[in-house]
């Protein structure tokens, strides 16, 4: 039995003072930046006066080297993807970024996360040289918010010196007295999360569901093929972006941390993260490494099957008593229990259309991606040849009679009696005494 969750208090690393310090409501420790400290780590980026000079540039330099040579680390060329140097990035004013939002403007408000609020805004094909007009999201630093002047420059210094087909692309930024902005290609259709769990939102087709899951791996494994790899840190729903042809980009590298060197096998840092996604180890150690990214990827791959979050609030005996379960030890017992099993804890609002062949591969994936122990988890080169496996695939389960066609639909979880009765038949001895998919989840 794992230990419990134990969030890492910030006061506990001397991060920051004990009075700043704070839980985040994903329930993990964070320094709330005071305005004195913005100020203080100016100089950290003026210093930077040249992306030639980041971390990130030295992973760079030694990947193309080695392209050169026809190496990638064990990645084949369409794995690997596109690297580049140092990219130009804009320097935007904080006037000319109100200009282009309305002023912030309510209307124009995207979203909001542990960074600040997403506006989207309209930039003229002449506000800069080299820069097209275009629709573009604005994200804002909120200075008493969870994140602070690291994240931003860790974003700048991530993302100004990555270009891949599964990165958002990072335009530009603003450093002005206290404010921290970052400017960013439109993404149409949102993030992953928002067509999950959203019921205003058209389901996602499974084939749409695959092509997200290996764009979103793509994305990963360039990240981890780096000459020192990249530990994206946190990986979920919401941090996938969706162009206008549902193409996956990574964004939000906030968290993104240089991974071990040499005889290394992780770093260690403070736990930050989402619950429900981070890595148990990480989560009890601190120790991070390639295979933490893995593990979340493997969390993002059950909640494309299941339609349901990382984190879900399960009804208790009592009508007002509620307990959160992860998703992955819920799943668990259903993954590898064959076809009929696995169709229980299905998305419903997939009504059946889903390939048999592919859930089963996808399942029997996140069940190797969220292994407890690190060495058993595939790499993400692994998971992305997997994955393409599995595109096109058209044995549908309403076509070939694991879905009843006229099964009655009264929400996400219904699942007929005859479901029910199959399953518990099927599972006899370990069936027995688990309750069915659809009593255990509201």
């Amino acid at each position: 039995m794992g230990r419990p969750w134990r969030p890492v208090l910030a006061s506990a690393t001397k991060c920051c003072a004990a009075e700043d310090a704070a839980v985040a409501p994903d329930g993990l420790a964070r320094c709330r930046p005071q305005q004195s400290e913005l100020s203080r780590r100016l100089a950290s980026f003026r210093r930077l006066s040249s992306l030639a000079n980041s971390p990130a540039s030295a992973t760079m330099a030694a990947a193309s080297d080695g392209s050169k040579d026809g190496s990638t680390n064990g990645e084949t060329p369409a794995a690997a993807g596109e690297m580049a140097g140092p990219l130009q990035l804009h320097s935007f004013g904080v006037s000319e970024l109100r200009g282009v939002t309305h002023d912030f403007s309510a209307s124009f408000l995207l979203g909001e996360g542990g960074f600040g609020a997403v506006y989207k805004g309209y930039v003229d094909a002449g506000m800069r040289p080299g820069l097209a007009a275009q629709a573009v999201a604005v994200k804002q630093l909120n200075a008493a918010g969870f994140q602070g002047h690291r994240e931003w420059l860790a974003e700048v210094i991530f993302l100004g010196q990555f270009r891949h087909p599964h990165l958002v692309r990072l335009l530009g930024y603003c450093c002005e007295d206290e404010e921290r902005l970052l400017v960013y290609e439109f993404m149409p259709r949102g993030s992953l999360e928002n067509h999950l769990f959203r019921r205003i939102s058209a389901t996602l087709p499974w084939g749409t569901r695959i092509k997200v899951a290996i764009g979103a791996a793509k994305g990963l494994a360039f990240l981890h093929a780096a000459a020192t790899p990249v530990i994206y840190r946190d990986f979920k729903a919401s941090n996938i972006l969706l162009d206008s042809e549902f193409t996956a980009k990574l964004s939000d590298f906030g968290l993104a941390k240089m991974g071990p060197e040499g005889e290394d096998t992780h770093v260690t840092t403070r736990v930050m993260g989402t619950h429900g996604y981070a890595a148990p180890e990480y989560v009890q150690t601190g120790h991070l490494n390639v295979k933490s990214d893995v593990y979340s990827f493997g969390v993002v791959l059950l909640e494309l099957l299941t339609g349901r979050r990382a984190m879900e609030h399960v009804r208790g005996r009592s009508a007002h008593a509620e307990q959160q379960v992860k998703l992955v030890d819920w799943t668990r017992p259903y993954l590898s229990g064959g076809s009929r099993r696995l169709r229980c804890i299905m998305d419903q609002r997939l009504a059946g259309h889903y390939s048999v062949k592919g859930a089963r591969a996808v399942a029997q994936l996140a069940v190797q991606c969220t292994a407890p122990q690190p060495r058993d988890r595939p790499r993400m080169a692994a998971v992305v040849e997997a994955l393409e496996r599995l595109q096109g695939l058209k044995d549908m389960a309403v076509s070939v009679g694991l879905w009843p066609a006229n099964a009655p639909v009264a929400g996400r979880n219904a699942i007929s009696a005859k479901i029910r009765a199959e399953v518990k038949g099927a599972g006899a001895g370990v069936g027995s005494r688990r309750r069915s998919a659809s009593s255990k989840l509201p």
